[in-house]
């Protein structure tokens, strides 16, 4: 560690989008070029980083389900030292970082230390899905309200707490985050519910990616194929009304 007169750094937490490079914000790429360490998840990396100084030390901080990962006090420790190093430090998450993306824990560490740092927002996973997919996330009278949740407590389950009505609410977009493995069961408690299992749905895997695939499907028919899929690729999942099944939009209201 540094001696305690060493100026400290400064951090960004910098999101990179959902991977495709050209969704990058120009902020992003300028805080890029200007970083001397950049700490990058597996999903921030790829092309993103050709926008980064070519000197800058690069560390892959990832974590992926399944996967040998990067403990987040690791990550934590990590920016903390090379900002007190006096470096400019960018922490490159992917999707937007206030999303399901562990912000608060480094924000904390960041501000325990006396770290100055900024937050740099990006194109959620959700807004690059349903732009892909030729949809909007909310429409009025059908759609006036869009939520996203989680599909994943910290165990990597279904979480316990969930709110049902809400989640089951015919007259809202839903994104699940995290919820390949989970979507079967958070089905059976949706129909449960009183959603029905025709509720259109879209499975959107990979988003901004190269090998990026989209599914129209149902809630009922997603549910099946998800107990037998082997979770390779990051996905997302949509349902209610705007996530039409087929090729035919449902009549605007």
């Amino acid at each position: 560690m540094p001696h305690s007169d060493t100026e400290p750094g400064f951090v960004s937490l910098v999101s990179a989008g959902p991977g495709d490079p050209e969704l990058l914000t120009l902020k992003a790429a300028k805080r890029l070029s200007q970083a001397q360490v950049v700490l990058f998840d597996d999903l921030a990396s790829g092309p993103v980083l050709d926008h980064a100084d070519p000197q800058a030390q690069l560390i892959s901080v990832g974590k992926r389900a399944g996967r040998p990962s990067a403990r987040q006090e690791h990550v934590n420790a990590l920016l903390v030292e090379h900002a007190r190093a006096g470096r400019r430090v960018v922490r490159l998450k992917s999707g937007d970082s206030g999303i399901f993306g562990r912000l608060e824990e480094e924000l904390i560490a960041l501000t325990e230390a006396g770290i100055p740092f900024e937050i740099i927002p990006g194109v959620t996973s959700a807004s690059a899905a349903a732009a892909a997919a030729g949809m909007p996330l909310t429409r009025r009278l059908t759609a006036r309200r869009v939520q996203f949740v989680t599909g994943a407590d910290v165990t990597g389950h279904l979480p316990e707490d969930i709110n049902w009505a809400a989640v089951a609410d015919p007259s809202v977009t839903t994104v699940v985050f995290m919820g390949q493995r989970s979507f079967p069961k958070l089905a059976q408690g949706l129909r449960d519910h009183g959603l029905p299992g025709t509720t259109p749905a879209l499975f959107a895997e990979a988003v901004g990616h190269p090998h990026q695939r989209l599914i129209r499907t149902t809630v009922d028919e997603l549910a099946t194929m998800m107990q037998r899929a082997e979770v390779i690729q990051p996905g997302l999942i949509l349902y209610g009304p705007l996530a039409f099944h087929g090729d035919q939009a449902p009549d605007r209201p």
